[in-house]
């Protein structure tokens, strides 16, 4: 496939200015700074002042457009109050989405830190622990849409008689059982969606609590040991201490990316089967059903959701520092 300028030609345009204004802002910045002394509070701002401006370019403005669209109608222009909210919080599947969303913001976490606790407890202190650890990190490395499509296949449907081609129910037929549509049978088919989420995330979290348990002082567990404690008991009272402002951290991180879960919905389930998340379903609103305004209020829902554990976060980032 060529490549035509002239076509092109718009957008190659927008990257010239794009580039120009970047070098602009640069030369401003590097000529405030080497004009004179500048006291350290005015360099500070001076240097964080692109930064400033892509934020409230990107993130601030667009957030404050969304929050105006939410009390609007279904495109967007005329003034509709607090429908869209009433809506959000009276319609079926709109609750259905908030509280598999809940669901995700509570189990996701829990499991992913639990199995990546325990896999670290194991493997902290083995010779092969290295090894161990880039086993439960490979399913990170492929994005969440190849993780809905890996588990899609396991959890695969044939009618009975018929050869099976998802691994769940070869190992049904195995052992003389129906197989089942996984994915169908509400709510069940939602921890079927978080078992996927969680294979992708336990790695993340056995990294980062293996990392801590290494750096608890030995000193600390030998002590223990030789006074009579058993391993339960270390673990328990020396090292579970030792590690909380990282289980924390871990949890709270879990949590933020569990309110983004998209993909996974999308690929296994297009959200049917009462499977939907808020994500998903401020998708389907705004650009499926072309509802703007419940779209951007499913969008301001979420923000809401996700801002008091980001604020946790960034306490805990700091009481750490």
């Amino acid at each position: 496939m060529s490549f035509d300028v002239v076509a092109q030609q718009p957008k190659l345009l927008y990257l010239l200015q794009g580039v120009a204004a970047f070098a602009a802002v640069v030369s401003l910045i590097l000529l405030a700074l080497h004009r004179g002394p500048v006291r350290r509070r005015a360099a500070a701002l001076i240097l964080l002042a692109p930064a400033l401006l892509l934020l409230a370019v990107g993130l601030v403005l667009p957030g404050l457009r969304t929050l105006a669209l939410s009390f609007t109608d279904s495109g967007g222009d005329a003034w509709a109050g607090f429908d869209n909210y009433v809506w959000m919080f009276t319609d079926h599947r709109s609750l259905v989405a908030l509280r598999n969303t809940l669901a995700w913001a509570v189990l996701v976490p829990l499991t992913s830190t639990a199995f990546g606790l325990l896999y670290a407890a194991a493997v902290a202190r083995s010779r092969f622990g290295t090894f161990a650890l880039s086993l439960l990190l490979t399913p990170m490395t492929i994005s969440f849409v190849g993780a809905g499509v890996v588990w899609k296949f396991v959890y695969a449907y044939r009618p009975a008689g018929a050869g099976q081609i998802g691994l769940l129910n070869r190992l049904v037929v195995a052992f003389d059982g129906e197989p089942r549509q996984w994915l169908v049978d509400s709510p069940w088919n939602v921890l079927f969606l978080i078992v996927a989420m969680v294979w992708t995330q336990a790695g993340f979290a056995a990294v980062l609590l293996t990392a801590a348990i290494r750096a608890v002082p030995p000193e600390l567990t030998e002590a223990a040991l030789l006074d009579g404690a058993s391993a339960g008991q270390v673990f328990r009272r020396i090292t579970l201490p030792s590690i909380r402002p990282t289980l924390l951290v871990v949890l709270l991180a879990l949590a933020i990316g569990t309110f983004k879960a998209f993909d996974i919905v999308r690929t296994m389930t297009g959200g049917q089967f009462d499977t939907g998340v808020l994500a998903h379903e401020m998708y389907d609103q705004a650009f499926r059903y072309g509802e703007t305004g419940r779209g951007a209020a499913l969008a301001v829902l979420l923000f809401l959701l996700v801002t008091p554990f980001v604020a946790h976060q960034l306490r805990a980032r700091r009481r750490t520092g």
